[in-house]
């Protein structure tokens, strides 16, 4: 077997198609856009380069066949924030076979130790944790946008090279025409009656003033979980950039207490309903077939939740329920969508797992992220648990 750098448009090209080979009889499996996993490795396009470095290899056999891929990161900002430094590995890729996938781990370790790493997480991104983020190991359906999905055995690999569970990952389907618990009707009625509390959502005309809204829940939502950097105004304005030419106005929700930002839920279309059709390359003829779809298909009746949060001090009072319920309203007034799901809920967020299943979510998908400490004597610790 031999590993190769990919640094060259022949060897970029096996590690973007080596996946069609993984997964050409699983029914199930989306090819992510091409386009989105070339930004990861772009220091042009991805802002993590500016205080971090990545590599990645691909794997070939004895006969030239290209039979595994990995990338190995490290965060600067965050890596030394933990008892050991630590840096990460992900998009990997292989055949049932322990010992190719030994020399890949091995490769993206001895990376990683070169550059003073003593543990590596995986499989992550060389990101924001919302994407390519843990392993799957429940729930083999069609994957969610940007979420990972691999082969059963995957997890095999993992833990027989010595990867620990570090924290899990959960997905909540959430029927969005379901009645919601009689107890929480009563606490939303109870919330608004006095009206300081109130809820609206996005106007695509004011985008300015909901990025603002947005980064300043945001940083007060978030700044407690672990290597937290809080977001500036040009981040939160990319963010909602982004997400423009997808989002959906009356998926957008933010809640206010005296016209203050206190609580957001955004959702967006699942996106890999579209983009299946477009077998991992938006390029013009995907772009012009997804803008079709986007707009004509009525197939795809599944949105997302990809950010619902509630600052500290407006916590405990139901404003996790009442902005959901406030949403319900006009989404079921659409008749368009039948399913939300709330992807990336870590174990270690016991308030947000409550807060999902009073809803009446049920976990439909489990992803795991590892960790592996390079010296198997030090105590390996899995992620604090936040109350």
């Amino acid at each position: 077997m031999k590993v190769l750098r990919v640094e060259n448009s022949a060897t970029e090209h096996e590690f973007l198609q080596l996946p069609f080979a993984i997964y050409k009889n699983d029914r199930y499996w989306i090819a992510p856009l091409k386009q989105d996993v070339q930004k990861v490795f772009d220091p042009r396009k991805n802002k993590y380069f500016n205080h971090g470095e990545c590599a990645r290899w691909i794997l070939q056999d004895n006969n030239g066949k290209t039979i595994g891929r990995i990338a190995a990161f490290i965060n600067y900002e965050t890596a030394y924030t933990e008892e050991q430094p630590t840096g990460g590995c992900g998009f990997f890729e292989c055949t049932n076979n322990r010992e190719a996938a030994f020399v890949l781990f091995d490769t993206a370790k001895h990376w990683l130790q070169e550059r003073g790493m003593e543990a590596m997480d995986g499989p992550i991104n060389f990101g924001e944790r919302n994407a390519w983020w843990g392993l799957l190991v429940e729930g083999f359906t069609p994957p969610t946008y940007q979420m990972n999905y691999n082969p059963p055995y995957y997890r095999t690999l993992f833990e027989a090279y010595g990867f620990k569970d570090y924290f899990q990952q959960y997905s909540y389907s959430i029927n969005i025409n379901a009645p919601r618990p009689e107890r929480y009707v009563g606490i939303v009625e109870r919330l608004l009656s006095n009206g300081e509390y109130s809820f609206r959502h996005l106007e695509k005309g004011k985008l300015k003033q909901y990025a603002a809204d947005f980064r300043s829940i945001f940083n007060r939502t978030w700044k407690f979980l672990p290597n937290f950097k809080e977001m500036s105004e040009e981040q939160a304005w990319s963010v909602i950039k982004s997400m423009k030419p997808v989002m959906i106005d009356y998926l957008c929700w933010f809640g206010y207490y005296k016209q203050e930002p206190v609580a957001l839920f955004i959702m967006l279309p699942e996106l890999n309903g579209w983009f299946k059709h477009v077998h991992g390359n938006l390029n013009l003829w995907g772009m012009l077939k997804f803008l079709w779809l986007k707009f004509f298909d009525r197939q795809n009746r599944k949105v997302f939740g990809i950010i619902f949060g509630v600052v500290p001090e407006h916590q405990r009072k139901g404003l996790e329920a009442a902005i959901v319920m406030a949403a319900d309203k006009v989404v079921r007034s659409k008749n368009r969508w039948d399913e939300i799901e709330l992807v990336w809920v870590g174990d270690f967020n016991t308030r947000m797992m409550r807060t999902c299943e009073v809803l009446g979510g049920k976990i439909v998908k489990t992803h795991i992220t590892y960790r592996k400490l390079f010296d198997a004597t030090k105590e390996f610790k899995r992620h604090k648990v936040i109350e």
